[in-house]
């Protein structure tokens, strides 16, 4: 497990697109948050959201996950090391871009909470991606998602995903506790999903 966390880390560090696209992405986070809190958490989900894009559905849209499955034949080992390399990553991600909140913030709440539950985004969004397997058809459909869905049909008021990660920003326990299941449940269906065949994808 070490040594895998140590491969996806290094990994994401050497492709320049990857370190360049957070690094640009961190930098659109922290000017935000000097605008309003809520935006930056907003932002760091959307960060969460894309390194996991970048982090597990690149490997497979690159079939580059065939020769790490080569490597290490047990598929589950594999995909907790990427999901909790999209947990450090992501919440690093948080902290960075967070100051300028924190810094504006005298309470800090929001900081506080956004750091809570963006361990959680990032494991949803790890089973997303695994699931999903393609990097701009995941982005894509989280954007539809957002926007459609959520956005203009549920108003942010349902119990869906984004909305929950939202609420639980804001302090919501129970919001909190919506988007944990919705976690649990993308993971164990990504679980469930993962021996399929790679040449399918």
């Amino acid at each position: 497990m070490t040594t895998l966390l140590r491969s996806e880390l290094y990994r994401m560090a050497t492709i320049r697109s990857s370190w360049v696209s957070i690094a640009l992405f961190g930098f659109l986070a922290a000017a935000f948050g000097i605008l309003d809190a809520h935006f930056w958490a907003l932002f760091a989900a959307l960060g969460a959201f894309g390194i996991a894009a970048l982090t597990i559905a690149q490997h497979h849209q690159h079939r580059t996950i065939a020769l790490l499955y080569l490597a290490r034949p047990n598929r589950l080992t594999v995909l907790f090391a990427q999901v909790i390399t999209t947990v450090l990553v992501s919440e690093v991600f948080a902290v960075l871009t967070g100051i300028t909140v924190r810094l504006k913030d005298g309470n800090g709440q929001i900081f506080t909470n956004t750091l809570i539950v963006v361990p959680v985004m990032a494991v949803f969004a790890a089973a997303v991606a695994s699931i999903v397997r393609r990097a701009s058809w995941m982005l894509m459909g989280f954007a539809a998602w957002f926007v459609i869905v959520e956005g203009l049909v549920g108003k942010l008021e349902w119990h869906l995903p984004i909305s929950a990660f939202l609420k639980a920003a804001a302090g919501d326990g129970f919001g909190l506790e919506v988007f944990i299941v919705w976690a649990v449940t993308a993971l164990g269906v990504a679980v469930l999903t993962l021996p399929r065949d790679l040449t399918g994808d």
